[in-house]
């Protein structure tokens, strides 16, 4: 049977303008970083892009290198998209980005022009699209000038090839340059993608206020600090976890008692806020004002589901918030 997509997916959803920009994206996007490559289940994944659909989430975060094996989440994805949503492009935001290690050889995982503009080329033929609403450049690669890797960027616009750029985890001072060389060019970075949760709060130095100064989205990646903000890790570490199978970046060693023991606390206050760990640790990066939206991964749609329950309750009393940075403090 033919998909149809819900017809009121965008009441269950709520939106925000992305930084100085008129485009909205959805408080919670789905990230394909995990779960959705060549050795993962086809169909799981297909049923996650539906539900996300279905809930109003309009915004699919890709890069080059999702995998495994690396390109592998892109092509799936553009299958997804082929298969099910045609007619519906215009209803979707999709990223990507280039700047990791992609192919062999000394052009395969830099920031610079050669690899962007190859990349992107790979990119939209491995999901069938004309264009990406959103390209990133995944990283500052330490040697590459900013200039370069941003001239790229706004030549891909130029080109047609993505509507919006944007930056992720670049350091504030190679981020500061970025953000004047793209406005100075009259291609505005739209959004800016770090690593932020209760665990990892290194961006609120300087990366999210420069961000919102520069009038740049912000868009956080593993809010759930890869499962250890959920109650997968409160009693050990479950035989499928990512932990056990030492995939991606969460290793056993980084699921240490003490986050642990300070995951089983925030899930005392979670409860008594009427939410799953999950659910609250979502909520708390969404507080922020200057946060656009958080990616999320999912490895089922009962897991999604519950993600999406954050957005039932978003709001955080004084009391709370206190107990919360004490907590994370210990």
């Amino acid at each position: 049977m033919k998909y149809q997509p819900s017809a009121d997916r965008y009441s269950k959803m709520q939106y925000k303008y992305c930084g100085n920009s008129g485009l909205l994206l959805p408080r919670i996007s789905l990230g394909l970083w995990h779960n959705f490559g060549s050795v993962d289940d086809f169909g799981v994944a297909t049923d996650m892009i539906k539900y996300a659909f279905d809930s109003g989430v309009t915004h699919f975060d890709l890069a080059n290198n999702y995998g495994p094996v690396p390109g592998s989440a892109e092509i799936n994805f553009g299958k997804i998209l082929k298969e099910n949503f045609q007619g519906y492009r215009d209803e979707l935001i999709i990223s990507s980005k280039a700047g990791h290690e992609m192919w062999n050889g000394p052009y395969g995982g830099n920031s610079s022009r050669k690899n962007l503009m190859a990349s992107i080329d790979q990119s939209l033929h491995r999901t069938g699209l004309d264009y990406f609403d959103i390209f990133y450049s995944h990283r500052f690669d330490g040697v590459t000038p900013v200039e370069e890797t941003m001239q790229a960027l706004i030549d891909i616009v130029k080109q047609g090839k993505a509507l919006y750029v944007g930056i992720s985890k670049y350091p504030p001072v190679q981020a500061k340059a970025a953000y004047e060389i793209l406005r100075s060019a009259g291609v505005p970075c739209l959004i800016s993608q770090y690593r932020y949760s209760m665990f990892e709060r290194a961006v609120e130095a300087e990366s999210l206020p420069l961000a919102a100064e520069q009038g740049s989205g912000f868009i956080a990646f593993s809010p759930l600090a890869q499962g250890l903000l959920t109650n997968k890790y409160l009693h050990g570490i479950p035989e499928h976890s990512r932990a056990a199978r030492a995939t991606g970046f969460l290793k056993v060693d980084q699921v240490t008692e003490d986050k642990v023991e300070k995951a089983r606390r925030l899930n005392e206050v979670a409860v008594r806020r009427g939410q799953t760990l999950a659910e609250m640790a979502l909520a708390w990066v969404l507080k922020d004002e200057r946060m656009t939206s958080v990616i999320v991964g999912a490895s089922s749609v009962k897991q999604l589901a519950d993600n999406l329950h954050a957005l039932d309750n978003l709001a955080f009393t004084d009391e709370e918030l206190a107990e919360i940075e004490g907590i994370l403090r210990l």
